[in-house]
């Protein structure tokens, strides 16, 4: 219904068909309908833009959600576990004075919960004197038992902590959740903000909304002050992998704050030291931004059976040789049960009464509360004690009678293993649904850090919304959405403070070493797939250019060796004979293998496995870089237009395609420092374009009898040189001569010779590949391979034989692609294992 207020805001609610539900509190709109007054700058800056000016303001903010490739993983998915990120034009704004309230109960409780942990890995008072009981404590799995007497550097246990906050109908804010682990949406949150200051940069500076970048700053200068070594300490940001749901945030952060993204087979620890392991020996880290279940990150002390942790971490932070953010066994914690003795907790701890509120909480191990509990489930909502058991809430006003019987007996037959809440009436706030302002229940995640002997606390977080109103559960697994945070300030303000005073000068540093085998290993893929997909894309336009001109009796030669050319790279519907096939059917199946992004061998398909490539090197590649290469995945996942544009529409796609990866080689090479990462990018796409070179040759090129000049002006047009050959040669077409310009001309940056020229120079810069000792034998055989291209006479590769054939290409041919295999091969066995990445760990 709507809610009678002032004209203005009945005709505002009118207009974009806001309704409210009377049951609970809405954030923009008070009781009577009218509009909150530190709602009012956006609200009359929606008036004045309008519904269609909203949507097509926002169409921008989402632009920049696509381009950037904000994601989150859904576990189980099976079509896709990579989900756009799902963000809501319409803020969740908070007024100055509430926020004052909010930043200082949560700075009060963070201080509690790190005070918690201090105690129950050290002393253990609180259980001994009876103010936590110790089944708690003991039989959570979040306690773990081998960091007890485990002191971190200044006794912060809680980093980063995050807690979600809801408010009820009578405006009350409730803590419903500790977030104690390893807090996850600040990234998030810095992300939603770009995307609004994108479409709505006049409102966010009419509001006056406090800026985010203070707190990222204060996040990283509490981190590097971990360490009391040096001024320039080296941090490392340990994640799960790619298939951990929020791994795009870990890889914004890494970038943001500057930190090595690292998983647990990057590192090992020896002599009681973590180290990283890279392509130039082993390199210390000081601090471990943990974001991953403590009890994973150490496999020898911890959870034996983990494939991600770090086998002696737990030992090193023990001889205080590292920090960990935040510390191991701080997700003991998070346990809803403890939220019953949150109050007396802050009484007993810091001598003063909590803030704000957690709401009501009944532990059931206990007589009294299990039998309140057991007799108005219908008002609660009950959970498991301990972590682990992966059940949903239990909300028992859904339950039948019988239901809540047979609840209840369970209850009784293990009390200790439930928690029971109260069931809060999550206020609501409006978001952009359907062309229309609709309501949905939030939960706000706020974040704070620690700094000194406080936290410091984002001004706003993350505002989480339900899929509809009839649903209270507010999580990005099941459908939910999310929206930036204002938080209303007194006025402009600067957002990074003076810089962190140094105590002693940093020595200049140019080291391009520090690279982790596995990140190599993934630079040479990218580089290789990047080329592949790049030469399958030039053969596709090659091919239906000339199956859509008028280019006279050589046309048909060129789509016959375009098509030879695609089945030898594997881009083949299986059971499908080109050389049988009408004019119509191979345009057909062109057109399919463009926009195919189901099998392995349509273009679809490959461009998005390079793009998921490239998103495990979110913190190496430049952000442009990396938007190039997922626009280009978006553009080939749209569908096809309708007959008869089809072709066209492909024909379009590639010559995009051809542009758009052109500009990513030219990014790369401008803006990549010359270190081992950008060799190691390049050294694929060298190999690469080799092989494909050759594979070109050998496959379009019929060497049983004389060349077509048909086929060799398609060769020469996918190998990007029938310019270059034109400006040469006048004549006609000579297969000796375009032999030479593919082959053997250096001076060619499409020929092999110029490709493995290029190898060999980046192979002589790789580890143990300088002039001072013996070459790697990988540097050997491209040095082999350079010399016998060199010393190759072109005229002598187009000597026939007996049979009227070409034998000494199809050998030359043989030779190089063998050798360039080999290469890869020797590549891959000294450079990306991942145990010991080099010959000169191995030797450590």
């Amino acid at each position: 219904m709507n809610l009678a207020g002032s004209d203005s805001d009945t005709d505002f609610a009118a207009a974009w068909r806001y309704s409210v539900n009377p049951s609970f509190r809405d954030e923009m709109m008070s009781a009577d309908g009218a509009i909150r007054p530190h709602w009012r700058t956006l609200v009359d800056g929606l008036v004045a833009m309008g519904p269609a000016g909203l949507a097509a303001r926002w169409r921008e903010g989402l632009r920049l959600v696509h381009e950037n490739g904000i994601t989150y993983n859904v576990y189980g998915d099976p079509r896709s576990a990579e989900r756009p990120w799902p963000v809501d034009s319409i803020p969740l704004i908070i007024e100055r004075e509430e926020w004052r309230g909010i930043a200082a109960a949560v700075r009060q409780r963070a201080t509690l919960l790190n005070a918690i942990l201090g105690d129950l890995y050290g002393a253990r008072r609180l259980p001994r004197q009876g103010l936590l009981p110790a089944e708690l404590i003991y039989r959570h799995s979040g306690f773990l038992r081998p960091c007890v007497g485990l002191n971190p550097p200044k006794n912060i246990y809680l980093h980063v902590y995050a807690a979600d906050l809801a408010r009820s109908p009578d405006g009350q804010w409730w803590v419903i959740g500790d977030r104690t682990q390893a807090p996850s949406g600040a990234g998030y949150a810095l992300e939603n903000r770009m995307a609004t200051t994108r479409a709505l940069p006049d409102l966010l500076r009419g509001a006056q909304a406090r800026g985010l970048a203070r707190f990222f700053h204060a996040y990283g200068e509490m981190l590097r002050g971990l360490c009391p070594d040096g001024e320039n300490p080296r941090l490392a940001l340990l994640t799960p992998g790619p298939h951990n749901e929020t791994f795009f945030e870990h890889a914004l952060l890494a970038r943001q704050l500057g930190f090595t993204l690292a998983e647990g087979a990057d590192l090992t620890v020896r002599e009681n030291r973590v180290y990283l392991k890279t392509l130039g020996g082993l390199l210390p880290i000081d601090v471990i931004v943990r974001r991953q279940d403590d009890s994973f990150c150490d496999p020898l002390e911890l959870r034996a059976d983990s494939m991600l942790g770090v086998a002696g971490l737990v030992a090193a932070a023990r001889a205080g040789h590292v920090a960990i953010a935040n510390a191991l066994g701080s997700g003991l914690i998070e346990s809803a049960a403890l939220a019953a003795f949150i109050p007396g907790l802050c009484r007993h701890l810091l001598g003063e009464e909590l803030r704000m509120p957690t709401v009501a909480t009944w532990w059931c191990g206990e007589s009294a509360p299990l039998e309140f509990v057991t007799s108005h489930l219908a008002g609660l909502v009950i959970k498991p004690a301990f972590p682990g058991r992966n059940e949903p809430p239990i909300f028992g006003a859904r339950l039948s009678a019988a239901e809540r019987r047979a609840l209840a007996e369970r209850m009784r037959a293990a009390p200790g293993d439930f928690v029971a809440q109260e069931q809060v009436s999550l206020s609501t706030v409006p978001v952009w649904a359907d062309d229309r302002l609709a309501s949905r229940h939030f939960v706000l995640r706020v974040f704070a850090v620690a700094a000194g002997d406080s936290y410091v606390v984002m001004p706003g977080g993350l505002t989480r919304v339900t899929n509809s109103l009839d649903s209270l559960v507010v999580s990005m697994q099941h459908g939910g959405g999310s929206k930036d945070t204002w938080v209303l300030g007194d006025g402009p303000s600067a957002e990074l403070g003076a810089a962190h005073p140094m105590s002693e000068p940093i020595e200049i540093s140019r080291a391009t070493f520090e690279l982790p085998s596995r990140v190599a290993d993934n630079l040479f893929w990218l580089g290789r797939n990047v080329e592949r997909v790049e030469q399958a894309v030039r053969v596709c336009r090659a091919a239906l250019t000339r199956l859509n001109q008028d280019a006279g009796p050589a046309a048909p030669a060129g789509v016959a060796a375009g098509m030879r050319v695609l089945a030898a790279l594997g881009h083949r519907r299986p059971g499908f004979d080109f050389a049988a096939a009408s004019a119509a059917e191979l345009e057909a199946a062109l057109c399919e293998l463009v926009y195919d992004v189901e099998t392995p061998s349509g273009l679809g398909a490959n461009l998005h496995q390079v793009r998921q490539l490239a998103s495990l090197l979110r913190d190496r590649i430049s952000a442009d870089a990396w938007r190039f290469l997922n626009h280009l995945d978006q553009q080939f996942a749209t569908p096809p237009p309708p007959e008869p544009l089809r072709t066209s529409g492909a024909l379009n796609l590639l010559d995009h395609a051809i542009m758009t990866l052109s500009a990513f080689g030219g990014l790369v090479m401008e803006s990549m420092t010359r270190g081992h990462g950008w060799r190691f990018l390049d050294i694929g796409r060298r190999l690469e374009r080799a092989e494909q070179v050759v594979e070109l040759i050998r496959a379009g090129i019929d060497f049983t009898s004389a060349a077509d000049s048909g086929q060799l002006e398609a060769v020469l047009e996918i190998a990007d040189s029938f310019l270059t050959y034109r400006s040469r040669y006048l004549a006609s077409m000579r297969p000796d001569l375009v032999l030479d310009l593919l082959l053997l001309d250096e001076a060619n940056p499409r020929s092999v010779t110029f490709q493995i020229a290029r190898l060999r120079e980046h192979l002589a810069h790789l580890p143990d590949g300088g002039s001072g000792g013996d070459r790697p034998a990988e540097w050997r055989l491209a040095a082999r391979l350079l010399t016998e291209a060199q010393l190759t006479d072109a005229a002598e590769l187009t000597t026939r034989g007996v049979n009227g054939g070409w034998s000494n290409p199809r050998e030359l041919l043989a030779r190089l692609d063998r050798g360039l295999r080999m290469l890869s091969d020797a590549l891959t066995r000294v450079y990306f294992a991942h145990a010991l990445a080099t010959r000169q760990l191995a030797a450590r």
